[in-house]
């Protein structure tokens, strides 16, 4: 049983998430957070761990979530959940895309669907951006000073470098910088 409700679950997120990765976050919470398969903290832990890996967050999550639950087999449902959509709707999309890109109720759907995939993505990055400083709820923050001083000091390298450099510095440094300095007020601060 299981299986197949990781199975469904996961092919509901593949189904109606739009916008990528960042996109799906929302709705994989709910859904991790609703069966129980992880905690919030978790989640939001895993989501780092995603995100500075490689591959489509979704999979990543999917395969993870899956595993933990019940095995190699979980990971295998979750995973093939969570493609399966996208591997239909592409296959449709590409059966009749010359003229479903001059559809007039196509181009609307786009119009209307736009706006709300702009607004998932940012209310996803503004409540990560306050989960990583400390919020808990509404009435309750716990400062969480090693990522105030990562993030200053991830800002000031980046800009650094922009400024010496012209150009940016590369999201992989940016990662391994924030891992040792992690790892560095971990070791001094406990």
């Amino acid at each position: 049983m299981i299986y197949l409700t990781l199975f469904l679950e996961f092919f509901k997120v593949g189904l109606f998430c739009f916008g990528g990765g960042a996109g799906m976050i929302p709705l994989v919470e709910e859904v991790v957070l609703r069966h129980g398969w992880l905690t919030e903290s978790e989640f939001f832990n895993f989501i780092g761990v995603c995100e500075s890996t490689p591959g489509p967050i979704a999979v990543n999550i999917a395969t993870y979530v899956g595993s933990t639950q019940a095995g190699f087999l979980g990971g295998l449902c979750a995973t093939f959940g969570v493609v399966l959509p996208s591997f239909l709707i592409i296959l449709l999309v590409a059966s009749v895309l010359k003229n479903l890109t001059k559809n007039k109720y196509f181009k609307g759907f786009l119009r209307g669907i736009n706006p709300v995939i702009v607004a998932m993505i940012l209310a996803t990055g503004l409540i990560f951006l306050a989960k990583a400083f400390g919020y808990v709820s509404l009435t309750e923050w716990n400062i969480n000073f090693s990522a105030l001083v990562i993030f200053a000091i991830l800002v000031a390298v980046h800009y650094g470098y922009r400024f010496l450099f012209k150009k940016n510095l590369s999201s992989v440094w940016l990662i391994l910088i924030s891992a040792l300095l992690g790892i560095l007020l971990g070791v001094l601060f406990g």
